[in-house]
C-alpha cells in the first residue's frame, strides 16, 4: 500500500470520527458514541508512525479526542447523557483542529510538489 493510500485511509477515518461525533451530539445514542470512539481509535492508530511536517500535532489532536470520547462512553453508560455530550463537544473541537492540520499539510504538500516541477 502506498503512502498516499495510507494517508487517504487515515484521513477518511478522521472525517468519519468527526461526523459521527457530531451525529452523537444531534442524537445521543450509545451506538453513535461507540461508533465515534471506534472510528477515532482507528484514526489514531493509523496516524502513528506517519511522516509529515505536522504529524506530531495531527496525532496529538487525535489522542485528545480519544481522551474525550472514551470517558464520554463511560459517563453515557452511567446515565449522564448531558455530561457525555459535553465531552463529545471537546472531541469535535479536537477533530476540527485535526482536519485543519490535515488541510494545511495538503496545501504545503501541494506547494512543495509544485516547486519540484520547476
Amino acid at each position: 500500500m502506498g503512502k498516499r493510500s495510507k494517508k487517504l485511509i487515515a484521513d477518511f477515518f478522521m472525517l468519519m470520527a468527526l461526523t459521527t461525533a457530531v451525529s452523537y451530539i444531534a442524537n445521543p445514542t450509545i451506538y453513535e458514541l461507540i461508533t465515534a470512539v471506534t472510528l477515532n481509535l482507528v484514526a489514531t492508530i493509523l496516524k502513528i508512525g506517519a511522516r509529515g511536517l505536522l504529524n506530531v500535532e495531527y496525532l496529538a489532536t487525535s489522542i485528545v479526542a480519544d481522551f474525550h470520547l472514551i470517558p464520554a462512553l463511560i459517563i453515557h453508560q452511567l446515565g449522564d447523557v448531558a455530561e457525555a455530550t459535553s465531552l463529545v463537544w471537546g472531541a469535535v473541537v479536537a477533530n476540527i483542529v485535526s482536519i485543519v492540520i490535515m488541510l494545511i499539510e495538503a496545501i504545503l504538500g501541494s506547494l512543495s510538489e509544485d516547486e519540484e516541477e520547476f
